[in-house]
């Protein structure tokens, strides 16, 4: 079944990524993105971490690239891809674009992984920074928020009808992405786009902070503020 197309337009929509990766400058400069492949050889041979900075260029089509400022926040999800990374509508072969249309969703989304990483590894307490990104979403996507028959899509664990939906997806037209019910914030939406032109240039916003008490993400804060928020 291919749920039915809807237009998304959120005015804002929020996506938080951990602030570990240093940007790419060749997505923010004005260079033809068509051209990317070969500025890039270019420059590895005098940097030899560019191409492994910049990731797999040719996954994304030149005419879904995009550019200039915050295009790296952006293009980074699609060229940094990996089987060890799968997600909820990604076997890690390409790269998927992650945003809800309120900041708590994008918060409960993030903080649920990274317990579950740091649960894993068996981490003793510490903290990590994350960077909010926001941008309007104005689009056509697939719509999973009244397919009752393909809610095994949003299953809370196991990701493995959402791969096989979403790769069947992306090869339809326009082939966007899905919007579907947040699986971890209640009454939130998310938007999972396959390709950067759906979603443009974000704008950076804040800097948090996540507490992880060596058990679970008790706490968050805002960088600029005094007082750390609880989380229940």
């Amino acid at each position: 079944m291919i749920p039915p197309l809807s237009r998304i337009r959120w005015q804002r929509a929020y996506r938080l990524i951990r602030t570990i990766y240093p940007p790419v400058n060749l997505f923010e400069d004005i260079a033809d993105p068509a051209d990317w492949e070969l500025l890039a050889e270019a420059e590895a041979k005098t940097n030899p971490r560019v191409r492994d900075d910049i990731g797999a260029i040719h996954l994304v089509p030149p005419a879904r690239r995009v550019s200039g400022p915050g295009a790296s926040w952006v293009m980074a999800p699609f060229c940094h891809v990996s089987r060890d990374r799968r997600t909820r509508f990604s076997d890690g072969s390409y790269g998927v674009y992650y945003a809800g249309n309120r900041f708590e969703v994008a918060l409960a989304e993030t903080v649920y992984h990274f317990e579950r990483f740091m649960a894993a590894t068996e981490e003793e307490p510490a903290s990590a920074d994350y960077r909010e990104l926001v941008r309007g979403i104005d689009a056509e996507f697939h719509d999973l928020r009244g397919a009752e028959a393909l809610r095994a899509a949003l299953d809370p664990d196991d990701y493995t009808a959402a791969q096989a939906l979403a790769a069947e997806l992306r090869g339809q037209q326009p082939g966007n992405g899905v919007v579907y019910p947040s699986v971890r914030r209640p009454g939130g939406e998310a938007v999972a786009a396959f390709w950067p032109d759906v979603v443009g240039t974000p704008v950076p916003g804040r800097l948090l902070c996540y507490r992880w008490d060596g058990r679970r993400v008790n706490a968050w804060l805002v960088y600029g503020e005094e007082n750390w928020r609880v989380l229940p």
